[in-house]
């Protein structure tokens, strides 16, 4: 797996599932006593003229875009989670078998860019 395998991967798996997530809980929120703020929200969101639902939808895929590319970012090294003047560096790996795969090579594009250009 390269980089640009893994930040689509990145996006299906763990962004757009999110988003999906999210207006599956609106429109059906599960269980038999689900969590009255999420009852109050799925009646809302259900209220919803189509077009507007759609724009919540937008809105679900702008955070969970934003969600995953800070945490890239935080991992390229272009945005700090540390207040120390001396700062560490993340390394993201994929191992499998005997073979190694540095995502987060300095000399490649940044995984936050490659998740821009996808």
């Amino acid at each position: 797996m390269n980089a640009s395998e893994f930040v689509k991967l990145i996006r299906s798996e763990v962004q757009d599932s999110a988003a999906d997530g999210t207006i599956l809980l609106l429109q059906r929120p599960p269980g038999r006593r689900p969590a009255p703020t999420l009852v109050s929200l799925s009646q809302w969101f259900n209220a919803l003229p189509e077009a507007d639902r759609q724009r919540v939808r937008e809105v679900a895929d702008m955070a969970s875009h934003g969600a995953v590319f800070g945490l890239l970012a935080v991992l390229d090294g272009a945005r700090v989670i540390e207040d120390e003047p001396e700062k560490g560096t993340f390394e993201l790996r994929y191992v499998k078998g005997n073979q190694t795969t540095l995502l987060t090579d300095p000399s490649e594009p940044p995984l936050h860019d490659i998740l821009q250009q996808q």
